[in-house]
């Protein structure tokens, strides 16, 4: 395990998620089969808590009592299709099997055009129960129907739902909205990840009010496990090349997938096959490749083991090491990956995230960060598999740190901020769940463990504000971050009150344009207090009567639970800790070149204003022999302070332009 943690979180090994019950289903497929009536369920559910069966399950139901005749599952790519083949249900309690005739598996290789024609075909005739398609063919096939009707009493199961946006330019989006409204269809959408690579809604919120919504939480799934006891986020920073860092960021001793940066970012070399031979010499010494699977051996420098290693970056060999990984079927024969000593590392570029099933994986290390918090929610996903070989998984990413000499400071600065915050972000889903609750008298107490009360904490006054903060807040705090308004905020490192109460309201306004100003402020204390008291540390101390006072540390204070106040919460920024982070990660020279570039943002000078100050600086310097503090209570002194800090950072630019 990891000495020190941005993130780390302990969990229970309580085996709940993983035991089923009487009818073979898991906690959370329980849960899903209880809203198996309605017409429209949207489950979010993370990676490998079940949301393929949980389909099943529901979609068996509505075939057998639900006037439903046929089922159409749709995934993003054909090979997440295999998580819907042919299982046995039966005789783990439950009345039927799945069963997919193989003529309507068309996620199976070949064929695009016909497979479009095939799903027509699917729907226009008596014959066919289960369909399984990719979004695009399912996407196709929709404007070749052009008539809404065709999906009457059919069920659509869409997964990876993420996939889908609201925008009219987005074919699947609209093709949703339309079999809702103009159809009887009955629609099941799965995701573990609600977040967009983008800020684009999935579903307009008029249309996502119509759905019932099953919520299964990062933390449930984990705490559930029977292995896995904790959970770690960390960053490895480094300057230069990422491969010269490698060698001290690569623990060959942890079945690991190491995920290169993307050929057009910044922290490529541009010679991806170049960084995959680099990533073996930092592993060890190549011994070997298996010709049947493509499977490299590597003795490693670390421990002197033989290692296996998987290469999905390289074209040339890539099917048959991707058939190894499969886990196909040959003539009844299995071949592939059998259990923790069959591989010990992957490298890819692309794939091995969404959908890719590496149980025994222990460590995710990806260099650069990733534009998208859904693909990090995928990355990390593949290491939070339960597995006997595990206790702890880790997620490491090698974030590339700005130089004095580099020409792209500030995007060096943002990719850093951008990978800290989306970090606090992924801490915030994979923490235990509470429940806040206003606090109207002084001898309130919580009914239940994960209950905290807040003082002057505004109670939802409608159904619609109580849906919200129920089920919606991970999403709304990745759209808060993904926000260009929020983070110009973050970067320029605003008041606590103009982050909790301009920036983040404009967001739930921007995001739920239906809610009234009262609600917007009901759902923004939530969030903020949401967040904030995710981020804090529990203390507790035993006074002279030997009661035993719980304390929360928020930023750097210490609150007792029974005086939590809204009023004290808001005046915390619930992204202050990204700064906390950078301090305890970055070495001192670095964090002054992001302090300044940070401090230019802090005012808006004109020409005029700026010349002004720096020269009321220069006298204030003659003065007092010192140079202005941003931090003096003295607001003259602060904007020569943050005049400079922008001075400076404009002679730094221009020197890097030159």
């Amino acid at each position: 395990m990891q000495d020190k943690n941005v993130v780390e979180i302990n969990y229970h090994q309580t085996g709940k998620s993983t035991n089923t019950n009487e009818l073979g289903m898991r906690e959370m497929q329980a849960r899903v089969y209880q809203h198996r009536n309605s017409q429209y369920l949207l489950v979010k559910a993370p990676p490998a808590s079940g949301k393929s069966r949980a389909l099943m399950f529901v979609a068996l139901d509505k075939l057998a009592n639900q006037g439903v005749k046929k089922i159409i599952v749709a995934v993003p790519e054909r090979s997440i299709g295999r998580s819907f083949k042919n299982t046995e249900l039966v005789k783990y309690g439950f009345y039927e099997d799945w069963k997919v005739d193989p003529q309507y598996d068309l996620t199976l290789p070949g064929g695009d055009e016909s497979k479009v024609q095939k799903l027509v075909d699917f729907l226009n005739s008596p014959e066919g129960r289960i369909l399984i398609c990719t979004h695009a063919t399912l996407r196709f096939a929709y404007e070749k129907v052009a008539d809404d009707h065709a999906f009457d009493n059919t069920m659509v199961a869409i997964d990876e739902f993420h996939h889908v946006s609201s925008n009219d330019s987005s074919v699947l989006g609209t093709a949703l909205k339309n079999i809702m409204h103009n159809s009887s269809a009955h629609i099941m959408a799965m995701t573990g990840s609600y977040f967009r690579g983008d800020s684009e809604p999935i579903l307009s919120p008029e249309d996502e009010q119509l759905f019932d919504k099953v919520t299964y939480t990062y933390y449930e799934q984990l705490d559930g496990y029977q292995y896995l006891k904790s959970f770690g986020i960390d960053y490895k920073f480094y300057q230069g090349s990422y491969l010269d860092a490698l060698p001290d960021a690569i623990d060959t001793t942890k079945k690991t997938i190491i995920h290169i940066p993307s050929i057009n970012s910044s922290e490529s070399t541009k010679d991806k096959y170049n960084e995959v031979d680099a990533i073996f010499d930092a592993i060890g010494n190549l011994v070997d490749r298996d010709d049947k699977t493509g499977i490299y051996t590597i003795k490693s420098k670390q421990t002197g083991k033989l290692l296996k290693v998987a290469d999905l970056v390289n074209e040339d060999g890539r099917e048959k090491v991707q058939a190894f990984l499969r886990d196909d079927i040959d003539n009844g024969k299995v071949r592939g990956l059998r259990g923790p000593d069959d591989l010990d590392m992957i490298i890819a570029l692309n794939m091995a995230k969404e959908g890719f099933d590496w149980p025994w994986a222990e460590q995710a290390l990806t260099i650069g960060y990733r534009h998208s918090l859904t693909e990090i929610v995928q990355i990390i996903g593949r290491v939070t598999r339960d597995s006997s070989n595990k206790t702890h998984a880790q997620f490491t990413n090698m974030i590339e740190q700005p130089d004095a000499k580099d020409d792209a400071v500030q995007y060096a600065v943002n990719q850093i901020l951008k990978a800290i915050t989306a970090s606090l972000l992924m801490e915030q889903v994979l923490a235990p769940e509470i429940h806040l609750k206003r606090k109207n008298h002084k001898s309130d107490t919580p009914s239940g463990d994960a209950d905290i009360l807040i003082k002057g904490l505004k109670e939802p006054t409608t159904k619609r504000t109580q849906s919200i903060i129920e089920n919606d807040l991970p999403d709304l705090k990745a759209a808060i971050l993904q926000d260009q308004d929020v983070k110009n905020g973050i970067a320029a490192n605003v008041d606590a009150e103009v982050m909790n109460k301009e920036l983040i309201p404009k967001v739930v306004m921007t995001r739920y344009p239906d809610l009234s100003n009262d609600e917007v402020d009901q759902v923004s204390q939530y969030v903020v207090a949401d967040t904030v008291l995710r981020h804090a540390k529990v203390d507790s101390s035993v006074d002279q009567e030997g009661n035993t006072n719980e304390f929360l540390k928020m930023a750097d204070k210490f609150i007792n639970v029974n005086d939590l106040d809204i009023n004290l919460i808001q005046s915390i920024n619930p992204f202050q800790r990204a700064y906390d982070v950078m301090s305890q990660n970055i070495d001192s020279n670095t964090l002054r070149i992001i302090e300044r570039s940070i401090d230019a943002k802090k005012y808006d000078f004109s020409d005029e204003e700026l010349m002004q100050l720096f020269m009321n600086a220069k006298v204030f310097v003659e003065k007092t022999g010192r140079r202005p503090d941003k931090n003096s209570n003295n607001e003259e002194e602060v904007r020569m302070a943050y005049a400079l800090a922008k001075l400076s950072d404009m002679r730094a630019r221009r020197n890097e332009n030159r």
